[in-house]
């Protein structure tokens, strides 16, 4: 077997996986993905390593290190959705606020007359300054 299908193979799924990224919204579809865009590095290292003759035999072992790779990043990923899902009640990921530190309530937005309003603040610094002027 000439060692060009399985590189075409491995191109496709990594296409079909940077597909996913970008598009997806879902987070477990995007764990989904990525770990079709690592499946394709595993093609790629396995079929190296068996077409390329005359150096030591290392893309298995390379592709092993990948497996548990995947396996470590399924496991962080999964704990995150969930975690996300318990907080949002979706694993949509257009919800996800990254202003917020943590799992507390919303800040409130200033009302309106208050010095974090800058319309509102200038106008009374300029009615200070004019009643200390008096």
């Amino acid at each position: 077997m000439h060692p060009v299908i399985p590189y075409l193979i491995a191109a496709l799924l990594f296409g079909v996986g940077c597909y996913g990224l970008l598009v997806r919204r879902n987070a477990v579809l995007l764990l989904m993905s990525l770990e079709l865009m690592l499946n394709a590095v595993n093609l790629i290292l396995v079929t190296a390593d068996t077409s390329v003759v005359g150096v030591p035999r290392s893309g298995q072992v390379f592709a092993l290190f990948v497996i548990v790779l995947a396996a470590a990043e399924v496991g962080v990923g999964l704990a995150v959705v969930l975690r996300f899902f318990r907080l949002r009640g979706s694993v949509d990921t257009d919800l996800l606020d990254t202003r917020r530190a943590g799992p507390g309530p919303a800040p409130k937005a200033p009302a309106a007359g208050t010095a974090a309003d800058p319309e509102t603040a200038a106008v009374t610094a300029a009615d200070t300054d004019a009643g200390e002027a008096r």
